[in-house]
């Protein structure tokens, strides 16, 4: 069946049938935008999908609201709002239109689900509430970012809706698809990453061929032994150290001492390694000029570290 018609409510908008547009709209690039609470657009027909109006929930009718009662919960008893029931619908088409590869579809979509959808779906049924990111924070969540995109109150010329939704819809979009492109290179890191720990064996520096993120793959690897990184950086070199958590700053080793803070001559007399750059006074990073020096750096931190 051929969807020409994306219908969702006219007036105001949320977050939710604003990122469900996104999602619809990359599926369905010929359909038209509708924004109406009119019965006969907002009921079910051929080519039509409505969202987040007109009070029913049928995924096989083309009609995913939230409103109704008894509402829409997810297995675990949380609510949907129409972006969730969106994605649970569409995402894995969605990912696939996005090119992201087969065999990490499953993987991202969950993903994206828990750490994007379910806070939209939340904050939408009011199951929680934004002040719980604190004062500070509260104003800066995505749904209240992508609602302060909305017309002022006194704005009330005719259209002023619609064009703020099409206006907004773009800006969700660089959103949406950011976190999914962030999340597939995550798991393409992984798997370079498990290649370079594979070939690191018994060794203490894992020697990547660019900076990506490796920590999530240190820890699945379960590679404890791991101390330190190297890495090309344009045409120098980087050590950089491995977290020993999420949650923490702490370092599984930290660069020696003597080289917090020095740049230069100052590091090479320091570290006894010609082509020594710089290291940060926090010791968590250090530069170089060749391979040849951050090697010999990350030996002397190792040895170090592990003399400790």
């Amino acid at each position: 069946m051929t969807i020409t018609q994306l219908v969702t409510h006219s007036g105001g908008f949320h977050a939710d049938e604003l990122l469900s547009s996104v999602i619809l709209t990359r599926l369905f690039p010929d359909a038209t935008v509708l924004r109406s609470r009119d019965k006969a657009l907002i009921t079910p027909a051929e080519g039509r999908i409505i969202y987040d109006v007109g009070g029913d929930f049928d995924a096989e009718a083309g009609i995913f609201d939230h409103h109704q009662r008894p509402n829409p919960l997810r297995e675990d008893g949380q609510p949907y709002s129409s972006f969730g029931l969106i994605w649970a619908h569409y995402g894995h088409d969605y990912l696939r239109a996005l090119d992201v590869p087969e065999a990490d579809v499953n993987a991202i979509h969950d993903s994206f689900d828990r750490g994007f959808v379910l806070p939209i779906d939340l904050l939408d049924n009011g199951a929680v509430n934004a002040s719980e990111a604190g004062p500070l924070f509260a104003g800066l969540t995505l749904p209240a970012l992508l609602e302060s995109l909305k017309p002022v109150f006194d704005d009330r010329e005719e259209g002023v809706d619609d064009r703020a939704f099409a206006a907004a819809l773009p800006i969700a979009r660089a959103f949406v698809e950011a976190s999914i492109r962030c999340k597939a290179a995550k798991f393409r890191a992984e798997a370079m990453v498990m290649t370079a720990i594979d070939a690191a064996g018994e060794g203490h520096v894992l020697d990547l061929p660019m900076g990506m993120p490796f920590r999530g793959a240190v820890v699945k690897a379960g590679a404890d032994h791991l101390l330190f990184v190297i890495h090309p950086r344009g045409e120098e070199w980087t050590l950089t150290t491995i977290r020993s958590g999420d949650d923490t700053f702490e370092n599984r080793a930290d660069l020696p001492v003597a080289w917090a803070g020095q740049k230069d001559a100052a590091l090479e007399e320091a570290s006894g390694v010609k082509g020594a750059k710089f290291c940060h006074n926090g010791r968590f990073i250090a530069v170089a000029d060749s391979r040849e020096a951050i090697l010999q750096m990350a030996d002397i931190a190792v040895k170090e570290a592990l003399a400790a």
